[in-house]
């Protein structure tokens, strides 16, 4: 019978989890070289380990709060936004 080694999943969003920066950088790199599929690295906000994600961070969509969004303005014929 073969052991496999099952990694430690992050409980919020189940992706393995690293101990160090270092150890899931090796992981994309391998993941690039075995597949050719660029991976990032980042630290989970919820349980302080490091996973890795296919999104690029550079470019990635910055969350705003549901209050801060900017609201479509009504098409009605005749409307008129009230002056503040």
């Amino acid at each position: 019978m073969a052991h496999y080694f099952i990694p430690k999943r992050c409980a919020t969003s189940n992706k393995i989890m690293y101990h160090d920066k270092v150890q899931a950088q090796h992981a994309a790199d391998q993941c690039f070289t075995e597949r050719g599929s660029e991976l990032w690295v980042y630290r989970c906000q919820y349980c302080g380990s490091w996973h890795l994600t296919s999104h690029d961070p550079a470019n990635a969509h910055t969350y705003v709060p549901l209050n801060q969004q900017i609201k479509p303005h009504s098409r009605k014929k005749g409307y008129k936004p009230r002056r503040r």
